[in-house]
């Protein structure tokens, strides 16, 4: 067993099995798999979580980017570029999610 604290999902008090999934398929095997690295696992998922408007997970779906190495300007191209391919009120939003959290984070500009 590994001494690095585990994910633990901020729902489990209400959706056991829901924070379980997360948890332990999700984040130890989906996000574990060899063929994808880590980084880009993140681009790709904050790509379609942009694209399908699912703002209530962007926040911590960028904060995951960045701690995976992806770079704000990283963030804000891919934001750029969906604009055109999922939308100006998307990337739109996005925008605001994502200054938000590079306040938070200290990576802003």
């Amino acid at each position: 067993m590994s001494d690095q604290p585990k994910f633990r999902s901020p729902f489990g008090d209400i959706a056991p099995a829901l924070a379980a999934y997360t948890d332990d398929v999700l984040f130890d095997d989906v996000w574990k798999r060899p063929e994808l690295s880590p980084r880009d696992r993140s681009l790709v998922t904050v790509t379609a979580l942009i694209a399908l408007y699912r703002t209530n997970e962007l926040p911590f779906h960028l904060k995951y980017a960045l701690q995976n190495g992806v770079t704000q300007d990283e963030i804000v191209e891919v934001i750029t570029h969906l604009a055109f391919y999922a939308g100006w009120p998307a990337a739109s939003t996005a925008v605001g999610i994502a200054r938000k959290v590079f306040e938070e984070t200290g990576s802003g500009a």
